[in-house]
């Protein structure tokens, strides 16, 4: 059975990228007979907003979108990443990391997925893990899974290729885990057989794969679909005041029309679809 998940963060409100987002993932699974999980992902220290969770909800149901079982709490997991945390230091894979992002980008030689490639710097050295990230050390971990693949519905096979990512951050110093590392078990914790995501997040499927090979998760396939930019073709996004569902919703806009819209592609002024990627990295 097909299972798929929204899985929004409440550090702001929902906007239309979002709400493009979430019909994907239901239709997909509604299509197919399916399940369709709601995910809050809390686990982002101040920055998540607890009062904005009944927000989403409301502006979930305004678009006609109804989810299957509980609504599950990223908060409430933090104790399996941590475990997870200890299985991956146990096998060697993990390193403490204090460099600070200037320092980073000031020793930086090569430039990343992320930004400024890490250069390793705190890798082999005696680090004072009190307080610190812990990054994946990215050959070690590569050369004990040996290659891999994953599939996505839209751009089909791809070869895991993380060292393009270098040794990323999987325990953050201001949080439980990283997006990596947590959204990874999560979606194997919720038995997803498919991960629906905007195109901005399809070269970080490249680490999760590595992530599920390292802890024996199971595989889903992917589905990385187009995201809706604004004029100067950069996504909706919330830092930069793109019009809220919640504002929409209070001033009387028909959720149903809009989520329709959303799906035959007739968007607001301003706003386009920019496709998904459609070939091998």
């Amino acid at each position: 059975m097909i299972r798929t998940r929204f899985a929004p963060s409440p550090n702001g409100p929902l906007h239309l990228g979002h709400a493009y987002a979430a019909i994907a993932a239901h239709d997909l699974a509604r299509a197919a007979g399916g399940e369709f999980l709601l995910r809050i992902e809390d686990i982002d220290g101040t920055r998540s907003r607890s009062e904005l969770v009944e927000e989403f909800l409301s502006d979930l149901a305004w678009l006609g979108l109804r989810w299957d079982g509980e609504v599950v709490f990223q908060s409430r997991r933090i104790g399996s990443y941590g475990a997870a945390g200890e299985r991956l230091k146990a096998m060697g894979l993990l390193y403490p990391c204090r460099c600070t992002r200037a320092e980073i980008a000031a020793a930086a030689k090569e430039v990343g997925l992320d930004g400024p490639l890490y250069p390793g710097t705190c890798r082999g050295r005696s680090v004072n893990a009190e307080g610190a990230a812990w990054r994946l050390d990215m050959a070690a971990a590569m050369a004990l899974a040996g290659p891999l693949e994953w599939i996505d519905d839209l751009a089909g096979a791809q070869r895991a290729d993380p060292a393009r990512f270098g040794d990323v951050v999987l325990l953050r110093k201001e949080a439980p885990a990283s997006y990596h590392l947590a959204a990874t078990l999560d979606d194997a914790a919720d038995g997803i057989t498919l991960v629906t995501r905007g195109t901005d997040l399809f070269y970080a499927t490249h680490v999760h794969r590595l992530i599920q090979a390292l802890l024996g998760l199971p595989v889903p396939r992917w589905h990385h679909h187009g995201l809706l930019v604004e004029p100067d073709g950069r996504k909706l996004a919330k830092r930069r005041g793109s019009p809220s569902l919640a504002d929409r919703r209070r001033a009387g806009e028909d959720g149903l029309a809009l989520a329709q819209a959303l799906r035959t592609g007739c968007l607001p002024a301003g706003i386009s679809l920019a496709e998904g990627v459609s070939s091998h990295p």
